[in-house]
């Protein structure tokens, strides 16, 4: 989807960026009751009620006391980053120094060319257990990230800002009382019960999964029947969840 070369200094590795992520959620077309067609969005003047043509549209930008400002596309396309094809190398550190938090979007880099330093690179990023911080700009976006080795190839995730982060200092903890020994010793049990490795072959959209087994059986003139969803009464207390839990995490295990 993009191609690009890392630089540091003099060193210079081009290679390729693939999605290493796609979109599958569930995306509905809207139709017009009557006949079933699909409609279209345009945009409305919501005084006149009249279409308006893209080419007499403009962007504006809110201040906080209610004005709003108005920008020409000259005026925006002016401060768009200046295009390039590098990325950056901004630094090198443990992967355990960037918090899950600011990870966004994950990409593969793949070799464009020169495929003895590529995994050279991706191997002494593994040997020294490092990451390398870049900064890039792609499609007139400017991106900050970290490249690792994944699988003896290069992995990019995109990093989020930390102005879009929310402050966990500004959250207002609710007032709590003290867990007692035994409801500690429980909730230790119950963790080690579950303990494992983690499989995402497990974990499917079902909601996805439910809206394409409808449009199947539609399609085919069927209809299918509800499911049931049968929820567990709620436990009145800590101590009383945390058995009930137990309880039926020793019963999965024996079954």
């Amino acid at each position: 989807m993009w191609k690009g070369r890392i630089r540091l200094d003099g060193f210079e590795l081009p290679v390729k960026l693939y999605s290493a992520a796609t979109d599958r959620a569930v995306h509905f077309r809207l139709l017009h009751a009557p006949d079933r067609v699909p409609l279209e969005q345009r945009m409305v003047d919501p005084v006149t009620n009249e279409p308006v043509a893209y080419q007499e549209t403009r962007r504006g930008l809110e201040l906080d006391s209610g004005t709003l400002v108005v920008l020409e596309r000259a005026e925006i396309d002016g401060l768009a980053p200046a295009p390039t094809r590098d990325i950056e190398v901004l630094g090198f550190l443990a992967p355990e120094r960037v918090p899950r938090r600011f990870t966004a979007r994950p990409y593969f880099l793949g070799p464009d060319g020169d495929a003895p330093a590529y995994f050279a690179f991706a191997e002494a990023l593994a040997s020294e257990h490092k990451q390398c911080l870049v900064h890039w700009v792609m499609r007139k976006t400017e991106y900050i990230g970290s490249i690792r080795e994944f699988e003896g190839y290069l992995g990019l995730v995109t990093l989020r800002h930390a102005e879009e982060l929310v402050d966990i200092a500004g959250l207002a903890p609710p007032v709590t009382r003290e867990l007692t020994e035994k409801e500690l010793t429980m909730a230790e049990q119950l963790v080690g019960m579950f303990e494992g490795a983690f499989d995402p072959t497990q974990f499917r959209d079902e909601y996805r999964d439910r809206v394409a087994a409808l449009v199947e059986a539609k399609a085919k003139g069927k209809k299918l029947a509800k499911p049931r969803v049968t929820r567990p009464e709620p436990e009145r207390s800590l101590s009383a969840a945390l058995e009930a839990s137990l309880k039926r995490a020793r019963e999965r295990k024996v079954a």
